[in-house]
């Protein structure tokens, strides 16, 4: 049975999220002189490139893109290496004043069971001691399976186990939308 598929954000959905997650983000951080955005790859990378772009027009306060903006690398940090070995590690690009006693925003665009922020979390914990942890996502579909939830949430997406939610960025697919994924073979690749 071929997957249906349903487009829930276009390219403009997608830009007015980012807006207002990130003057969410400097609303609760007071600005963003101790702020750091850690984007976990593959999708979480360029969102944290825009948040960052967007948030240094709100309020530069003197720093550049890449002293905002990072990338963190889970995959040594999974629980399900064991299933699934062969993976290739990204990279890991930390901003030059570290993350030690800083205000760090993970950035992914789909928040599922929770497993990726956990590693993620493990990851920020071998790099350094931040002075507090937020989540930021462009998607939350529901069905966690640890205690973690987004501090900032582009769309609440409820979806049921057997749809798929298949995130597209211009940096990486060519195009900016969101799409559900249901029927049979949506559950392939899901792995968050």
């Amino acid at each position: 049975m071929p997957a249906s598929e349903k487009t829930v954000l276009h390219e403009e959905d997608i830009h007015r999220s980012l807006v207002r997650i990130a003057h969410e983000i400097l609303e609760t951080g007071h600005g963003a002189d101790d702020l750091v955005l850690l984007g976990i790859p593959h999708r979480g990378t360029p969102l944290a490139q825009r948040l960052g772009r967007i948030i240094l027009e709100a309020d530069g306060a003197g720093r550049s893109l890449e002293d905002l903006v990072g990338s963190l690398d889970i995959t040594m940090h999974r629980d399900d290496l064991r299933r699934r070995p062969a993976r290739v590690p990204y990279e890991t690009v930390i901003p030059g004043g570290g993350v030690d006693g800083r205000i760090v925003v993970l950035v992914d665009d789909v928040l599922y069971s929770g497993r990726t922020i956990r590693a993620a979390l493990d990851a920020i914990g071998a790099i350094g001691r931040p002075a507090a942890v937020r989540l930021a996502v462009l998607v939350d579909r529901g069905h966690r399976e640890l205690p973690i939830r987004a501090d900032h949430v582009g769309k609440n997406l409820p979806t049921s186990r057997s749809e798929r939610v298949s995130v597209h960025l211009r940096e990486t697919d060519g195009e900016d939308a969101v799409r559900i994924v249901g029927g049979a073979d949506a559950e392939q690749g899901e792995s968050r």
